[in-house]
């Protein structure tokens, strides 16, 4: 049987690896050994940004409730409270785009949830 060398496939194996670290500095891009670990590193960087996304977006969405609310005169819990209490189930994300986009539609909100208290 003849014997198998990888060169084809290591070469593969690398190219892959630097055309990953393409628009990193210095030797980082280059050299093999230094791109290998720098792509690893950036993917776990990227893989805790992905969940960090979700977090962020969330305490932006809360401020924004936030803000609206106290326009309204009644505080962010006591607004979740009542909305829990009156059965509207809307999200976060939906409620800090009403609050943004229709003033008077949260406003309605608000008072749905001051009656539900």
């Amino acid at each position: 049987m003849a014997r198998v060398k990888g060169a084809m496939m290591t070469r593969k194996r690398r190219k892959k690896i630097i055309k990953q670290a393409k628009g990193f500095w210095g030797s980082k891009k280059n050299h093999y050994k230094m791109a290998h670990q720098q792509v690893m590193k950036s993917g776990n960087y990227a893989y805790v940004g992905r969940k960090l996304k979700k977090r962020d977006f969330r305490k932006l969405w809360i401020s924004r409730i936030s803000a609206a609310c106290k326009q309204n005169d009644i505080n962010y819990s006591r607004f979740m409270n009542g909305l829990k209490r009156a059965g509207i189930d809307l999200n976060r994300k939906m409620l800090s785009e009403i609050a943004i986009a229709d003033a008077e539609g949260f406003a309605a909100l608000v008072a749905k949830a001051k009656a539900a208290l």
